[in-house]
């Protein structure tokens, strides 16, 4: 047991090396003259968090980190804080840009940090006063999307029925209780799971201030993106702008739902969103 505790550390320490020598190079030895992020976006994974992040990086005082779903609280936590403020820009680049637009942030999305008690808890120690961003899309839709993600990475190979049904099977004969075991979440086939907002949303309302949290919809953002992004620049406390490059990322196509399935999964997913809706005094139009 001691060995294999002392093969993990040094294994550890060979990854931290590599990854800021050899990937990040003087970015990660720049590290303490550098930013860490005033917002994150944490969810939700197959919701349009990319397309998102780098529309509201479009603003002329927002800097974004070197690329997206960076990962550092939870699967690259052990590379450590210098690593992760590589990512961001230098502290004289912020003066510049505050400077020349009165205003200067920068941030990242994660959309995997939103199941994560160990994630809420890396960033309210590292980053307290973080602002946090949630898009939460019509869980049907987002499982049906996961799913397809699955079919074109070669990992799945079942019917979507056959998918979810297996993936129920699973839940409903799982021993997970803790609350801190984010399994259900990271299995093969949590199409389903991954949907189930208000359990994830509890974690961070438990350690955040409310204030702290800016929730919206896909449906929302794609209907009305212009508002939705000026409605987060109020939330950052920076000016509301009028953007023209406005954009999509990572945009798949694939067959539509069958009306039996999204029927099924209407009533599923019903008590979820409702508990989700009382929670953020909110109701986006899902349970149809």
């Amino acid at each position: 047991m001691k060995s294999i505790k002392n093969n993990k550390i040094i294994r550890n320490l060979f990854q931290k090396l590599y990854y800021q020598l050899c990937q990040r190079h003087f970015y990660a030895l720049t590290g303490p003259i550098r930013s860490l992020p005033d917002f994150i976006i944490i969810g939700t994974a197959r919701s349009g968090t990319t397309s998102l992040f780098y529309n509201i990086c479009e603003h002329p005082s927002v800097i974004p980190a070197a690329y997206d779903e960076v990962g550092f609280f939870d699967s690259n936590y052990h590379l450590g804080i210098n690593w992760y403020r590589s990512m961001f820009p230098t502290k004289k680049h912020m003066e510049k840009v505050k400077k020349n637009t009165k205003f200067a942030m920068t941030g990242e999305d994660t959309p995997f940090y939103i199941w994560s008690p160990t994630v809420a808890r890396r960033i309210l120690k590292i980053i307290p006063n973080v602002k946090l961003i949630v898009l939460f899309r019509n869980p049907i839709d987002r499982a049906y999307s996961n799913y397809h993600l699955g079919i074109r990475a070669g990992s799945e190979n079942l019917s979507f029925e056959d998918a979810i049904q297996s993936e129920l099977d699973s839940l409903k004969n799982s021993e997970i209780e803790s609350d801190d075991d984010v399994k259900k979440y990271t299995i093969p086939r949590s199409y389903i799971a991954k949907g189930f907002y208000a359990d994830q949303l509890k974690i961070w309302l438990k350690l955040f201030k409310s204030e702290q949290l800016f929730i919206t919809s896909t449906e929302d953002f794609e209907s009305n993106t212009e508002n939705v992004l000026n409605k987060i620049y109020d939330f950052l406390e920076i000016p509301q702008i009028n953007l023209k490059n406005l954009g999509k990322h990572k945009v798949a196509s694939y067959p539509p739902m069958k009306d039996e399935t999204r029927k099924f999964l209407v009533d599923l997913y019903k008590i979820h969103n409702d508990e989700l809706f009382r929670m953020i005094s909110n109701e986006f139009d899902w349970n149809k």
